[in-house]
């Protein structure tokens, strides 16, 4: 199997992480590096993909109170409409060439989505799909986001899976541009927090069969960010 390098970076600025991305994905396109499976928190952030026509109508907070709240505003070139992301929240960022037999935007998309499925049965909570729209379910109510670019068959960008979350910050948006749906998160369904690392070896387990890769555990939480451990900021 193709070897996948794990950095779990724990809590790292948006902009930071989008600049790690991009000299990661030139690196695994030039073929200096293998696939790469990045796992991280982003400070609260709310990010509108570019490509959304009406992205910035479903921020529904005014920029003061954004501001109040300390929740920055980032342009990205994901696909997908507006998203939160925040402490207690697991993003992951695949950095992978699908090349030569995974060249298959829609199998890709379904491959993480499967992934996220796999990772909530291991609490026992039951997550499923919903025709016609991307991510993956618990009733009506999504726990984990996708929103991903592929350029050259190189994948960045990625998934957002609800864990410890604060969910009254989806209340400042309209998540994804859905607006007969809710959100919800492990701790919402279990009536606990949940231990983010234990959830993060989940991921890169299922990572691995789903995508048939063989997992290289990088030590990097020391590179940027912050190591985790601090409970999430409560909603003022």
């Amino acid at each position: 199997m193709r070897p996948l390098e794990i950095r779990r970076l724990g809590v790292v600025r948006y902009a930071e992480g989008l600049d790690l991305q991009q000299r990661l994905v030139d690196r695994r396109k030039s073929g200096e590096i293998p696939d790469q499976l990045l796992l991280l928190e982003h400070p609260h952030v709310l990010t509108v993909g570019v490509k959304a026509k009406n992205g910035r109508s479903h921020i529904l907070a005014a920029g003061h109170r954004l501001a109040e709240l300390g929740v920055e505003l980032h342009e990205t070139g994901r696909g997908g409409d507006v998203t939160y992301h925040g402490p207690g929240q697991i993003v992951g960022y695949p950095i992978l060439d699908l090349r030569p037999d995974r060249c298959d935007v829609h199998r890709y998309v379904r491959d993480i989505e499967e992934v996220m499925i796999r990772v909530t049965g291991d609490s026992g909570v039951a997550a499923g799909r919903v025709p016609g729209l991307t991510g993956v379910w618990v009733g009506a109510d999504k726990i984990g986001a996708i929103g991903v670019r592929i350029a050259r068959w190189v994948t960045c960008h990625g998934f957002a899976y609800n864990v410890n979350v604060d969910l009254e910050y989806f209340d400042l948006i309209v998540p994804c541009g859905i607006r007969n749906r809710g959100v919800t998160s492990l701790r919402k369904l279990l009536g606990k927090a949940q231990p983010l690392e234990q959830v993060e070896t989940s991921f890169v387990r299922h990572f691995c069969d789903v995508f048939e890769r063989q997992p290289l555990e990088m030590n990097h939480a020391a590179e940027m960010g912050q190591p985790r451990g601090v409970a999430p900021t409560p909603f003022p």
